[in-house]
């Protein structure tokens, strides 16, 4: 007898193999893996052939693990059952490759196998069948036999042959089937009966019971993610449960424990231990366990080496260099290499603060300073040990003032301390990655680099330049067998170029994939904005690592000054107005504009639409001209200088160009040149405008996006603003093209001193009404707002105090969806990884019943953005999800702002009435029409527009997509000569990152473990010398600027009193200094009370001035404050003398 004989009548050839791994689990454990998975793989083949839901993505050709991720496989099976036969695939490989396995892991597959087959027949069986009832004691026993590795690949090849044959004969039936038109049908025919039954059997499906207890899959999952890192071949008693000696006897009265995993170096020595708690369970409740195992390895291993700490409950995973970090989260394990590198650094790891910066790479001041700012914040000495402190540093510097150069001299500083090996950078452009390989290149020749856009990375790669959807790509598609190239410790460091760039909401799963150092460069960061991405640097207060801000590199002749002019062109200010052009042009907007069927012609048009769908052939002449005749020349004023024009779109751009050529044929059109993501050589065209040593055409270059920001082109001295900029980082972004310095560019010696802005659309005025511009939020994807809006909407008919039974089943459809969406994410991502702790919690349907308010937070901030899109689903129709949900929201929130919701559907339905011609529409014509009726709208409720939403989204792609075609008028502009506004050199400060004070007093906080700000907070007296190294800190450009600025700020005040009103003193310091003094005499219950608030006082405020003594809160106790409490003058003071002492010691002695 077998457990699979249930298969025998209708399955007979997947019950032969899955008898054969039965039979072998406890004899020949990876000939029993092998069938397992053999079987398995029979078995998938079958129910795609057979069953019709699962047509779509099926091919013949497919493997089982690529037949286990697809989509349709999600609605007919059960997450737990799919995630447990990913493992009876994996662990299937891994003996088919000749890993060595035992005859657990064969049991466990043979369990998780029999689930699987239990499934097959209880879903598709002729007959009704009962759950099987797995018995252990049918699995045969017998002496283990060692397979060699011959009689495994015969028994491989055997089963490939078998493969090959099924392969041949499914390929001949689909022949067949395309050849007689009545076998066709009678297979779909049986493919949908098949399917029906399935579906009708679905409840006892989910009965099966699981096989494999919890605690055995957690710890094969953490198998798992060991593997990913090459950790294969873990033995019992060495790798597994390692017994320890040494342990506490409070802990162990035996002294002996057995740690979970220890990883091992080539050498004998312990790497890493691993604890691993039950997934119930908080992952930080191994740490002191793992803490103990740690001492006793150490103790143990022969070269006293302490191994790296992990601890795990296999969702949520910590690794603790304790000799050095704290612990932090972490995605996976490290490889055997990377925890030999980090045992290695800890003996070979330099102090950074004490390098040497290379100054043929960065040299200027600022420069050096950043790089020494980093080094400060990335390690500091605590009780005579050097140690790492934060792994997050933002650097916020001037367009121009070289972040590049920096960032690639924190390169040199990190490999060549030994902190890093392998550096990621990354951009959000292709041409930006170019540009900084490039320079990297240049500076770090001895570093092998690649642009992984372009090309293939090997391990020995030292530096690696990627945009950020590449990197997201590679973590997962690029493996060898069962592990990751990109492991989680494969980059020590990440440079994140412009960081400022949303790249929070959008990137962050790949910072948190990577345990690495952070590195941000940026150039405008604003303080109300994006505050997620302060964040994730670990910065309060919006107080940056260090702050280089264009005024002052401007100031130090580092970076030119913009000359701006704000032009009075009419159109694009005013728009155009029908009643002031002349009489021909009158006729030419009448029929460009005009109605002819009503004979009427709009007022004007605004100017919004100019440059968009309105262009106007004498606007873009005189913009041209006036550039040509007042820009910057070169070439002895022979030449226009590079400009670059900033266009509104790619058709504005391109009507630029043709006008250019138009008016300007001697160029032959190489001068003027779109430069956009439409050009195909546009990365050609870049590197030509942007040569920093030989004036190429094209001269000017138009832009749309691509050259707002990050482009270096320091030649470049006339801008031109042809569109409107709302977005204040934006604007600064795309004013610091012109910034940088170009030695010789006029002759020699005659350097660029300035850079001229023309400014045609009053980006100037609006900017000196609005200075932070306007706020733009980050929009969610598409497919997370409607997740959280049927979230949102299931809630409100939760909260309803009565509610109707159409408006239930809205909501337990709904939260069925998202319970669905949540069960069958693909655990193998890395993004939904990240969040396993809640798509297990969130798979099981129980835990979607009464959801909390803390529940649905939890949904929002871990689950709803992990919902990829589907094979086929349109934009357009997630786009009228979204419109039938707001409406759904507002009425279940009683809200009267339901009309243009309501006019959007109507006008919809409208459309779609009129492709009445189109089969799918005609099916719904009785609906569309009742939409347009205001019965319809009179009796309008969640169901019946979920019944709408559900019936007419996907018949929103056979509308028409409306597109303005644009219109190209000939209308004389008005540029006036007269009323242009000179500016001079503008004030290139952007909004402060924060206030002066705020940025002072937070840089005292972050350094009050510098030797004499300790000493201040301690009550500990100061010298000269000392105030005088704090001052020479505290007065540079990133902090306090210059004493004057301080002292306009603070007045007067010593610097060591002011340093102690942002520290105050010590608790535990005054306690001792007003120790003596508690202990003369009997205090009474009042003059005990006073102490203390003078204690308390002093510990806020550092000093206290004695004539405050007369003042609240030391009035509250008696109107005549220190006298009235303490009518002895011998008393008083003696206290007076205490408080001399303690303000005194503020100053220099």
């Amino acid at each position: 007898m077998s457990n699979f004989q249930f298969l025998h009548k209708e399955w007979p050839e997947i019950f032969e193999i899955a008898k054969e791994a039965e039979d072998m689990a406890n004899i020949k454990a990876r000939s029993s893996l092998v069938n397992a998975r053999a079987a398995l793989e029979k078995g998938m083949h079958w129910m795609y052939e057979n069953d019709q839901r699962l047509f779509e993505d099926y091919d013949k050709r497919k493997t089982v693990g690529s037949l286990l991720l697809a989509p349709s496989l999600k609605t007919v099976t059960e997450k737990p059952l799919r995630r447990e036969l990913h493992l009876l695939q994996k662990l299937g490989n891994e003996a088919a490759h000749g890993e060595i396995t035992d005859s657990e892991k064969a049991n466990i597959c043979i369990k998780i196998l029999f689930q699987f087959c239990s499934h097959l027949a209880i879903s598709y069986s002729t007959n009704d069948v009962d759950t099987p009832v797995f018995n252990e004691s049918l699995i045969p026993t017998g002496t283990k036999v060692n397979e060699t590795q011959k009689e495994l690949e015969l028994q491989v090849q055997k089963l490939e042959a078998q493969f090959k044959k099924d392969q041949l004969k499914r390929e001949t039936l689909e022949t067949q089937k395309e050849e007689l038109e009545s076998l066709r049908k009678e297979l779909e025919l049986k493919s949908k009966t098949l399917a029906e039954r399935a579906e009708s059997r679905g409840h006892k499906v989910k009965h099966i019971p699981q096989l494999v207890s919890e605690s055995v899959t957690r710890k094969l999952y953490i198998d798992v993610l060991l593997k990913e890192a090459g950790w294969n071949n873990l033995t019992l008693g060495r790798e597994l449960e390692y017994e320890v000696k040494g342990m506490p006897v409070s802990t162990n009265p035996s002294g002996i424990g057995y740690a979970d995993y220890v990883l091992w170096g080539d050498d004998g020595n312990p790497l890493a231990i691993v604890e691993a708690k039950s997934t119930g369970k908080d992952s930080a409740k191994g740490k002191h366990q793992a803490v103990l195992y740690a001492n006793c390895l150490e103790q143990m291993s022969k070269d006293k080496q302490r191994p790296i700490i992990f601890y795990t409950n296999g969702f949520e995973t910590y690794i603790w260099d304790d000799s050095f970090y704290n612990p932090r989260k972490i995605s996976g394990f490290y490889t055997k290499d990377e925890l030999e590198l980090l045992i290695q650094r800890r003996t070979t790891r330099k102090d950074l603060r004490t390098f040497k910066v290379d100054k043929n790479i960065a040299d200027r001041a600022y420069q050096l300073e950043a790089i020494k700012r980093v080094a400060e914040n990335l390690g500091k000495t605590h009780e005579g040990r050097y140690v790492g402190t934060k792994r997050e540093s933002l650097l916020v510097m001037a367009t121009g003032s070289g972040k590049t150069r920096t960032a690639a001299a924190i390169v040199d500083m990190l490999t060549k301390c030994n902190w890093a090996k392998r550096v990621l950078f990354l951009a959000d452009r292709n041409a930006l990655v170019t540009q900084a390989k490039n320079a990297f290149k240049e500076h770090l020749e001895h570093l092998s680099s690649i642009d992984l856009t372009k090309e293939k990375e090997d391990s020995r790669t030292r530096l690696v330049f990627s945009t950020y959807p590449t990197i997201i790509n590679k973590i997962d598609k690029l493996r060898t067998k069962d592990e990751r190239f990109y492991g989680v410790g494969h980059f020590d460091l990440i440079i994140i170029d412009e960081a400022h760039r949303s790249i929070y909401s959008k990137y962050k799963a790949i910072f948190d994939y990577f345990d690495a150092m952070l590195i941000g460069l940026t150039a405008t960061p604003k303080k109300d904005i994006d505050r997620n991405t302060y964040g994730l640097f670990g910065i309060e207060d919006d107080d940056p690592t260090f702050a280089y801000e264009l005024n002052t590199a401007v100031e130090q002749a580092f970076l030119v000054p913009p000359k701006s002019i704000s032009v009075p062109l009419k159109f694009p200010r005013e728009g155009i107005k029908y009643a002031e052009l002349s009489e021909i042009e009158k006729q030419e907007y009448e029929e460009e504009y005009g109605d002819p069927t009503i004979g009427e012609v709009p007022d004007s048009i605004g100017s919004g639409a100019l440059n968009d769908w309105v262009l106007n052939t004498d606007t873009v002449d005189k913009v041209l001209e006036h550039l040509m005749k007042d820009g910057i020349k070169v070439s002895g004023g022979d030449k226009l200088g590079k400009t670059i024009i900033f266009a509104k779109n790619h058709r504005h751009a391109i009507f630029i160009e043709e006008r250019f050529n138009k008016n300007y044929p001697e160029y032959s059109g190489h001068f003027l040149r779109v430069i956009d993501n439409y050009e195909s050589k546009a990365q050609d065209l870049l590197e030509k405008f942007t040569d920093p040593f030989e004036e190429q055409d094209p001269q000017i270059a138009v832009s749309v996006d691509m050259m707002d920001t990050g482009v270096d082109a320091p030649r470049v001295v006339n801008l031109v603003f042809f569109k409107m900029v709302k977005s204040s980082s934006k604007f600064w972004q795309m004013i610091g093209r012109g910034t940088r310095l170009c030695p010789d560019l006029f002759g020699p010696g005659e350097d660029k001193k300035e850079f001229m802005i023309f400014d045609y659309c009053q980006n100037f005025e609006f900017f000196d009404e609005y200075p932070d511009g306007t706020t733009t939020l980050n929009m969610k994807p598409l497919l997370q707002q409607i997740f959280e809006a049927k979230l949102k909407v299931s809630q409100l008919i939760s909260d309803l105090p009565e509610k109707t039974q159409a408006e239930v089943d809205v909501r337990d459809a709904y939260l069925n969806e998202l319970h669905k969406t949540i069960q069958n994410l693909d655990e193998n991502r890395f993004i939904v990884r990240k969040e396993l702790r809640y798509v297990k919690e969130f798979s099981n349907k129980s835990n979607w019943l009464n959801l909390s308010k803390g529940d649905i937070q939890d949904i929002i901030l871990h689950l709803s953005h992990l919902q990829p899109i589907s094979k086929g689903d349109d934009e357009l129709a997630r786009r009228f999800d979204m419109l039938i949900l707001d409406y759904q929201v507002l009425l279940l929130s009683g809200s009267d702002n339901t009309g243009k919701y309501m006019s959007k559907i109507f006008r919809t339905a409208a459309s779609l009435q009129k492709k009445d011609n189109i089969p799918q529409v005609s099916i719904h014509l009785p609906l569309i029409k009742e939409v347009q009726t205001e019965y319809y709208w009179e009796t309008i409720n969640v169901k019946k527009l979920d019944t709408l939403r559900s019936a007419l989204r996907d018949l929103i792609k056979y509308l028409d997509t409306q597109k303005q075609e644009p219109i190209y008028t000939h209308f004389e502009d008005e540029l006036d000569y007269d009323g242009i506004k000179v500016r001079g050199h503008i004030n290139t400060s952007y909004e402060s990152l924060q206030s002066y004070k705020d940025r002072v007093e937070n840089y005292i906080r972050k350094n009050q473990d510098h030797l004499t700000i300790y000493k201040l907070r301690n009550n500990v007296p100061v010298t000269t010398q000392e105030i005088g190294a704090v001052e020479e800190m505290l007065f540079t450009a990133s902090v306090a600027g210059t004493k004057d600025m301080f002292t306009q700020q603070y007045g007067e005040k010593p610097l060591g009193a002011f340093i102690r009103s942002i520290t105050g003193v010590e608790q535990s310091v005054l306690n001792k200094a007003f120790a003596d003094f508690l202990q003369v005499g009997n205090l009474r219950a009042d003059q005990m009370t006073f102490i203390k608030t003078i204690i308390s006082y002093l510990t806020k405020n550092g000093t206290i001035d004695k004539s405050t003594l007369y003042q609240p809160p030391f009035t509250d106790l008696n109107d005549q404050g220190i006298s009235g409490v303490f009518g002895d003058e011998t008393v008083k003071f003696r206290i007076l003398s205490i408080i001399d002492q303690i303000n005194q010691n503020a100053v220099v002695a």
